[in-house]
């Protein structure tokens, strides 16, 4: 944020023009916006499923693929994302605006491959291993709203003012 007049802050927009150019033209920009929305709905599906076998006990081995699926659409959707990034501001990772949503995205990951360990393992009890995945969904859930508010700022970012030029304070 850059800073106006005493107790004004004016918002920093989220891409250079040079960014939103290559943005624009990246081909990863597309994957990324099919992508979420998939990982989304595998996500929801897989909550479902989660949720009956807690529930019911029943459905271990539909839910812990529904979990597989999720995390393997995760570490694509993170894979083609750095990939992004790089295109874009010239970082695999971590670069200056998505900084915060890079770092609750590692612990997504860190939670749903701790997840596939203790499946693949025996490591944790079946309750155990949903018990894992729905941490990492809540983590998820917590960087998918990152994501979303950081699409939001960059869409209100790229429209026009409507206050007139030169009224930086509102009329008293």
């Amino acid at each position: 944020m850059q800073r106006g007049r005493p107790g004004q802050t004016i918002a920093q927009p989220l891409y250079t023009p040079d960014e939103r150019r290559r943005r624009d033209a990246s081909p990863w920009t597309l994957v990324q916006g099919i992508l979420a929305p998939v990982q989304f709905v595998v996500f929801l599906v897989s909550v479902v499923l989660v949720a009956r076998y807690l529930v019911t006990g029943e459905g271990f081995t539909a839910a812990s693929i529904s979990i597989v699926i999720k995390t393997l659409t995760l570490y694509t959707i993170m894979v083609t994302g750095s990939i992004w990034e790089k295109e874009v501001f010239g970082h695999w990772l971590f670069a200056g605006p998505f900084f915060w949503e890079d770092v609750v995205s590692m612990g997504v990951i860190a939670l749903h491959t701790a997840y596939l360990i203790a499946l693949f393992t025996g490591w944790l009890s079946p309750v155990e291993q949903m018990l894992l995945a729905l941490a990492a969904y809540a983590t998820y859930v917590v960087n998918a709203a990152q994501f979303l508010w950081k699409l939001r700022m960059a869409r209100l970012s790229s429209e026009p003012s409507v206050m007139p030029e030169g009224d930086l304070e509102p009329a008293r």
